[in-house]
């Protein structure tokens, strides 16, 4: 985890189902995923920036799994790489977040299910892209 993204300076997370949000957007991410994945990242890099509570920035979180995993982390957006599937890992995540502020970012309607019933809000993909 970069040093910016330390739990304790935050108390907003934002967990970004990468899958899903690349595979919103029909723009030809099945030809590179990785790459439309890397992008993905690079454009998130704003939300960081967001006062969300009380003037608190947010701890942003992107979920890769299958082809797009190996990415790196950026100094905005920390990623991990789901060892399996991305929606087991992102509830992982969200169940972990007990003292945090939790929003996930997905269109998958039993992700979004599972994560509501442990209390994160859930946003839908067109929340994080231009």
């Amino acid at each position: 985890m970069p040093n910016n993204h330390e739990d304790a300076e935050h108390r907003s997370i934002i967990v970004i189902d990468a899958a899903n949000v690349v595979g919103s957007k029909p723009d030809g991410w099945w030809r590179d995923r990785k790459g439309a994945t890397e992008r993905l990242r690079d454009n998130l890099a704003h939300l960081s920036e967001r006062e969300l509570v009380d003037g608190e920035k947010p701890h942003v979180i992107l979920v890769v799994e299958g082809q797009a995993r190996g990415i790196e982390s950026s100094p905005t957006v920390e990623v991990v790489n789901a060892p399996g599937s991305g929606d087991d890992q992102i509830v992982e995540l969200v169940a972990a977040q007990i003292d945090h502020l939790c929003t996930v970012v997905t269109a998958d309607r039993e992700l979004q299910n599972r994560v509501t019933a442990l209390g994160a809000q859930v946003l839908g993909p067109r929340s994080v892209l231009d």
